[in-house]
């Protein structure tokens, strides 16, 4: 009997850690409808799970309105200082703005900062119809860049993000994290986007009657996370919480795309388990990049040579041991053993 009830303990121990694994790996699965971690320099997958789910990209399709204007700069046919007058079309499209009037104007870069850091539907709107002659003809060469750069399950309808006037997902921009990735690394290897999804805090319309608008990048990784410098968030109900993220380290950089992000349950949690989850991914694929091989020392002189055979040199990229990860990041899946590199914040004085 005692053997008996020996035996029956310790299959139940076994049937609930397995059933608490379980159900941990679920709720894992469900903080995201897919994500992937890629290498900046080549290209190749570090990391991936249900990579290929449709999904809207929400305001993350401003980063292809971003890719379009880079084109038209760079052969002329805009300039950083063109000015661009807003129409009554561009101040109505609410959602995320910097409140155009149809009686300013502003220049080209001051637009792209609006649409960049504070995520301004109304600056990509006015954006997209300068640069394109109208929206639609912004779009359609939005989805050309998209066939250029082989996104071959990708379809934008806007040049914001903005779900349809029908609220169906399928009549909306669409898009998976692989694609998206592929238009990340476009954009850091390619383009100069660093220079506005790394900006933290600025300010619209300095010479507004009313004063300046505040802006602070939607990116909550920004001066948080070591090396991280863009590029996009995003949300609506149907796309859930999305996230394009970039860092350098040490000269080697990745990208994590995370989309249709929840928090437990499905609930709207302001992109907190959204962001947890990116960190792990940026950890995680600098964890997966293939050590660095470091230069030969030469020998001195008179000194024999080591057979190579039987000594290699090689430096590791490693993540910062001495930062203390944040306290929310105990809701992180740790079975790698990654140490987040998180940037401490200051202390006041």
């Amino acid at each position: 009997m005692t053997i008996h009830r020996g035996l029956l303990a310790i299959a139940t121990f076994l049937f609930l850690g397995t059933t608490a694994a379980f159900a941990a790996e679920k709720n894992a699965r469900t903080a995201y409808a897919g994500v992937i971690v890629t290498d900046a320099a080549t290209g190749r997958v570090l990391f991936e799970d249900n990579a290929d789910v449709s999904n809207p990209p929400a305001s993350m399709a401003k980063l292809m309105t971003f890719a379009v204007l880079h084109d038209k700069l760079a052969g002329g046919t805009l300039t950083l200082q063109t000015p661009v007058r807003i129409t009554v079309e561009d101040s109505k499209m609410g959602g995320t703005q910097v409140f155009l009037d149809p009686r300013e104007t502003f220049s080209v870069e001051e637009l792209i900062y609006a649409m960049m850091i504070q995520s301004a539907n109304d600056a990509a709107h006015a954006l997209a119809r300068v640069g394109g002659g109208s929206v639609d003809a912004f779009v359609d060469l939005m989805n050309a860049k998209a066939r250029e750069l082989g996104m071959t399950h990708t379809t934008f309808r806007t040049p914001h993000g903005l779900p349809p006037p029908s609220r169906r997902i399928a009549d909306g921009d669409l898009t998976t994290p692989r694609d998206f990735a592929v238009l990340c690394r476009h954009l850091v290897t390619n383009t100069d986007v660093l220079k506005y999804t790394a900006v933290r805090e600025r300010d619209f319309g300095p010479a507004r009657k009313a004063g300046p608008q505040h802006m602070r990048n939607h990116n909550n990784l920004l001066g948080k996370v070591a090396g991280v410098d863009g590029l996009k968030t995003g949300y609506t109900v149907g796309a859930g919480y999305c996230l394009s993220a970039t860092a350098q380290r040490n000269g080697r950089r990745v990208i994590a795309v995370i989309m249709g992000s929840f928090g437990p349950n499905g609930q709207i949690d302001k992109g907190r388990t959204r962001d947890l989850k990116a960190i792990y991914l940026i950890e995680r694929g600098f964890a997966a990049l293939p050590p660095v091989v470091a230069a030969a020392k030469p020998a001195p002189s008179g000194a024999s040579l080591p057979d190579p055979a039987k000594t290699t040199e090689m430096a590791t990229v490693k993540t910062d041991k001495s930062a203390a990860p944040a306290p929310e990041q105990s809701s992180t899946s740790q079975d790698t053993g990654l140490t987040f590199h998180v940037i401490p914040p200051q202390k006041k004085p």
